[in-house]
């Protein structure tokens, strides 16, 4: 038994800020971000919320499934950016679409997360705990950016995407993942509050003194780079190799959009045509979690994959965590050359 995608889905803000906008707000230039990391504009939300983007995502993926939510057995989130602590995001996203019947929880792995979601969602419905799933990506990443520091401001945008999975009859293809705490320094970013103070249970405020900057996420960009252009290609390969597949057999990778230079560096390590690393955080920028859904609905409904075609999903971030698992795809548009 594997998890079959059978319908995706996403949500991105309306509201955008552009190279411009940004070097208002900083030093910088539109040539200088675009020349470094490839992003051009990011969207941003305004009314929106990590779950009201989580559920209209849900949404268009359950309707481009054919699936009605009352037939969803588990929904997982993933995202580091909620808006709401208790209860999670999961639970949030089931209440606004009548779910009754699911399991619902969040997990939190940054931009491996969507990876880590799907081989969840995998390991259930092959245990047969179930039989459809619903696994998002959603994150609010300008609530947690700090819009004086260059370095990550930059980059990061907000948005969601999801997937509906299916048990069904299929070759099965096992994922590969990997983690380093001591490398997490990295990419970090600190709680407001302390949640192991007080012995009475309540929770309490960090000290007064701990500087604003460590409650937005802060990056060590070239550490992040060199760990990413390293451990991609490897974990890719681990798992090419692991299912007998050969390089020839991927039609796509699809990778965490962080950044095009660490995009045409795995392609080179890999020794692949960009051509199978498509590529849209010019528009959205590094949406984390939310990445790889957001580029998988379009290109799905951009009628860009085929029934048969094998992808890899890649992702990689904080943690360190990085991961790939390779799918075969199923879903076909009414629009898709058969």
């Amino acid at each position: 038994m594997t998890a079959t995608i059978c319908g995706t889905g996403s949500y991105i803000p309306s509201y955008t800020m552009d190279n411009n906008d940004i070097a208002r707000l900083v030093e910088t230039s539109d040539e200088w971000i675009r020349e470094r990391t490839g992003v051009i504009r990011r969207h941003i939300i305004r009314d929106e919320t990590t779950v009201s983007m989580a559920a209209e995502a849900a949404k268009r993926a359950l309707e481009d499934a054919g699936v009605s939510p009352e037939e969803l057995d588990l929904i997982l989130v993933s995202t580091i950016s909620s808006n709401v602590i208790l209860p999670c995001a999961a639970c949030e996203v089931q209440e606004r679409l009548g779910a009754p019947r699911a399991t619902c929880f969040d997990l939190s792995a940054a931009c491996t997360g969507f990876i880590l979601a799907y081989n969840t969602a995998f390991a259930y419905l092959n245990s047969g705990f179930g039989k459809t799933a619903l696994i998002i990506g959603s994150e609010s990443l300008s609530n947690l950016t700090n819009w004086k520091d260059r370095r990550t401001c930059i980059l990061f945008g907000d948005g969601a995407g999801a997937a509906v999975l299916r048990a069904e009859e299929g070759t099965v293809y096992l994922p590969v993942t990997h983690s380093d705490g001591r490398k997490g320094e990295a990419l970090t970013c600190k709680s407001r509050h302390d949640y192991n103070g007080l012995s009475d249970g309540h929770c309490r405020e960090r000290p007064q003194d701990t500087p604003d900057e460590e409650y937005y996420m802060q990056m060590d960009g070239q550490a992040v780079f060199k760990f990413a252009v390293k451990s991609v290609p490897e974990v890719i390969n681990e798992a090419l190799e692991l299912n007998h597949v050969s390089s020839g057999e991927i039609s796509y990778y699809i990778l965490h959009q962080a950044n095009r230079r660490i995009i045409e560096a795995v392609a080179r390590r890999l020794g692949e045509p960009m051509e199978k690393f498509p590529v849209n955080l010019q528009e959205y920028g590094n949406t984390s979690s939310a990445s790889i859904p957001i580029l998988l609905d379009e290109m799905n409904r951009e009628g860009k994959l085929r029934k048969g075609q094998k992808l890899v999903l890649a992702g990689f971030g904080a943690g360190l965590t990085w991961g790939a698992s390779i799918i075969e795809w199923h879903r076909c548009r009414t629009n898709e050359i058969k």
